[in-house]
Formats: C-alpha cells, structure tokens, sequence
C-alpha cells in the first residue's frame, strides 16, 4: 500500500473492498464501518453484520437509509412532545433519540436507521442552520425533515428546496431581499459553502444572483413569493445570461462543473478522513459519479462504503469523533439508555449542540474538537453518562452487560472494550496499565467498570473514529 496518499491510485481505492488473509473481514473493520456510517454498534450488531459481504452490506445500509428516509417523523410521538414546548433545544433530545434507537437491519419497528441519522448530521453541518436566530422549534424541525428525506436523494432538488426553506431564509436574512435592495447573504453563501467553494465565482455572480432572489419571503412560516419585490431584470450569472427566477438561478448554481467535486471532496472528510485534503485524482472518480447518476447521493455513500481506501489505514482511525460521535457512540456500542436531555447539554458543553451550529459554516471538525478545555469536557461526559442513575445497559448495569458478553476478569474486559470502543487497538504498554489499574480497582462491579471506561477516555486512542 502507498505510504503517501497522493500516490495512491484511485480505480484501486474506489474498487470494492474484498477480504483476504492479509486483511479479514473482522469485528474491527464492522466496528469501523458503524462508526463511519452510524455511531456505533453492540457486540450482538457486529456479530450480525459479520455475516454479510462489505460490499453487500454497504448496498443493504443505502437500501435501509433510502426506505428510511420515506418514514416522515412529523407523526414521531417524541417529536411532537418536543414541539409542543416551542423550544428548538429540546428537540436535540428527539434527534439524539433517533441517532441512539436506529436499526442496523433496516428494521421498520425503529422507524431510521444509523446511516440516515449520519447523513441528516452532515448535512446539518453542511447548509449550516441555527436556532439561536432561528428561534422557532417547528421550522427548524421541518427543515430536518427536509435534509432527512433529501440525504441520499438528489442534490439539485435538496438544494431548491433548502433555499426555499423558511428557516433558511431567515438564518441567512432572505426575508429582507427586496429589489431595490438586493441582499446578498443566501447568493454568497450557496456558492461558497453549498455548492462551489471559493474561487469558483466572481462577487459579480453573487450581486446578480441576490437579484434572483428578490421578493422570497416568510409568511406564517411558510415561505412566500412578493412578485411585486422581485427584480425581473436581466441578470449574468457564471457565464449565463437570463431574466432568472430565484429557481432558475439556484439551478445555474447547480450546472457548474465545481459542484460535483465540492461535494465529493466534503464526503470524503466526513466518511474517510479528516486530512490532508484530498488529491483531486482521489476526488475526481466520485465526482464523475455524482454527475453520471444526475447529482445523486446514494451512489456516492454507497461507493465510499465499499470501498478499499474505507476499510484501508488511510481511512481506519483517521478521523477524530465529534462530541455527538464520542457520546451517542458510547451508549450504542455498550446498548445504553440515559437522560438525553441532560446528555444534549454534555455535548452543548464540548461543542456541538445539535440545531446550534456556531455558524453558517457548520462544525469545522477534525483536529478543531480537541483542546485541552474539550478533552476534559469529554473525560466528564462519559463519566456522566457511565454514572448517571437514569442510565442502563441493556436495561441492567454494566456488570449484567459485561456477563452478557462472556467477560468475567479484568483482563477479557479490557479486550472486550478495546475491540468495541476504538478504533485503533492500544499497544501492550497501554493494556498492562490499565489492567494494573483495573486489579487495583476495588468497590462496585459496574463502579469498577465505569471507573476503567472513564480512564479508558483518557487515552488518545478513544478520540479517534
């Protein structure tokens, strides 16, 4: 395998990933495959997942994510309760809920599955939304619904509706757009953090496609159109030349041999690894892909999926877990249950409040969730969440779920949770340590257990997806 990954060869690492001896298809590489394509999975889950080709169970997971995606949640018991007290931030508890409760087979029962509730994620993060100015708990679920159903769909429309959408509109002040003063948030924004990235357009192209959009509003949180407000000028946008419509300039957008590759090369961060950026020979094929499937996402996730550069070290542990990854991971692999209001304001506390996004930018990711304040932060959110009387594994504790799995010495525990908990396995140095400390470790069975996790986070290891 190259060491450098600008040598890599890209037909090898978009090819299928296909098990050999040198490389099996194991409980490491499906625990990694959960992690990426969900938040994690129980020792039973992997279990289950280890009887399926990788390549076939990366076509299964899209297949599950797509039938998922019809199921609107508007009916979901939880959400309405939620909306009922007109606060966005308890609706994190309904989304953290959904990311904790997703079926791994594609069980209806659920209601999502893991890859769904991923991809909502990063497309939160993408068409960065945030509640704090959009203070309206009903928009700001509707326009989760709208990412929901659009996140392995087409792109072009996810990309219309969501410059129609009201919260949208409102985030980014296109509620004022009026023709004698076009603002020029939404037109900016579009092209360099939605569809194109810098240097792909002109602050020409943004001035005139403001124009486009003149005259969209909000009326009874619905959104609106004022003919009367609308520009019906003529307009050139990125070459084209046109009485444009806010549609027809959205689709303009949508027409420029940049997006498929902005688009790629964000997947990749987000599924395959953090850094260094993408070479563009490794960004090109999936590009080529979006435009051959007509800007479709569920080609793109599902190659990725399957492919030889995921499951290689280029991609294995190159990722850091954002703070949702590290809590709702924890309570999936270990089949938890806690107060998830409590766990929404941990991760408030680290970083990322799902609905407040610092900015329109989303999350930056990556090295940016680790620093000496957050670490500390994230010692204690799994403390809290190993500790907190509203907490269960299993619907037990941790010593009943320890038995569960056969783990019945310090020594079987510390492997059992290396396997399930990180990625990259810890060396013989870092198992003695903690092996001397969990001998040491007296009190409580599930106290000692806790104590051994909570440590257990201390490790550098424990950070990386």
């Amino acid at each position: 395998m190259p060491q450098d990954i600008a040598s890599i060869d890209p037909d090898w690492a978009w090819s299928p990933f296909s098990p050999s001896t040198e490389q099996p298809w194991n409980r490491r590489l499906a625990a990694h495959l959960c992690r990426r394509a969900g938040f994690g999975a129980t020792s039973k889950e992997l279990d289950e997942l280890l009887e399926r080709e990788p390549a076939e169970l990366a076509r299964s997971l899209v297949e599950n994510a797509k039938a998922a995606s019809m199921r609107d949640p508007e009916t979901d018991a939880l959400a309405t309760a939620m909306l009922a007290t007109g606060n966005s931030r308890n609706l994190a508890a309904w989304w953290l809920y959904r990311m904790l409760n997703s079926s791994w087979s594609g069980d209806q029962a659920t209601q999502t599955s893991p890859l769904l509730e991923k991809l909502t994620l990063f497309w939160h993060g993408h068409f960065g939304t945030g509640a704090e100015k959009v203070d309206d708990a009903e928009m700001m679920f509707t326009q989760n619904r709208l990412l929901r159903r659009h996140s392995l769909g087409d792109f072009g429309a996810m990309t219309q509706e969501i410059s129609r959408d009201p919260a949208m509109l409102i985030y980014l002040d296109s509620t004022t757009n009026r023709k004698a003063h076009p603002n020029e948030n939404y037109a900016r924004e579009i092209m360099e953090l939605f569809c194109l990235g810098e240097g792909n357009y002109t602050e020409r192209d943004i001035q005139e496609l403001a124009r486009c959009f003149t005259g969209w509003e909000v009326r009874r949180k619905k959104f609106r159109f004022n003919r009367y407000q609308h520009d019906t000028g003529t307009k050139t946008i990125l070459g084209k030349t046109g009485k444009f419509t806010g549609e027809e300039g959205v689709e303009v957008v949508l027409k420029q041999k940049a997006l498929p590759r902005f688009i790629a090369r964000k997947l990749i961060r987000f599924f395959v690894f953090d850094e260094p950026a993408a070479p563009e020979q490794l960004v090109e094929p999936l590009a080529k892909l979006l435009r051959q499937s007509g800007l479709r996402i569920a080609p793109v996730i599902e190659r990725i999926l399957a492919s030889n550069i995921f499951y290689s070290a280029f991609a294995v542990g190159r990722k850091v877990r954002s703070p949702v990854e590290l809590g709702i991971g924890l309570l999936r692999c270990l089949n938890g249950s806690s107060n998830l209001d409590r766990v929404a304001q941990h991760l408030d506390e680290i970083g990322q409040a799902v609905f407040y996004p610092p900015n329109v930018k989303g999350w930056d990711g990556g090295r940016t969730w680790i620093n000496t304040s957050t670490l500390l932060g994230r010692s204690n959110l799994v403390g809290e969440l190993l500790r907190h009387e509203a907490t269960r594994f299993d619907g037990q504790t941790l010593e009943a779920l320890a038995k569960k799995n056969a783990v019945s010495n310090p020594g079987e525990l510390i492997e059992w949770l290396d396997e399930l908990l990180l990625a990259v396995p810890l060396d013989d140095s870092a198992k003695s340590e903690l092996l001397a400390f969990a001998e040491q470790t007296t009190g409580d069975p599930s106290r000692r257990i806790a104590r051994l996790i909570q440590t257990l986070s201390t490790v550098p290891q424990f950070h990386l997806a």
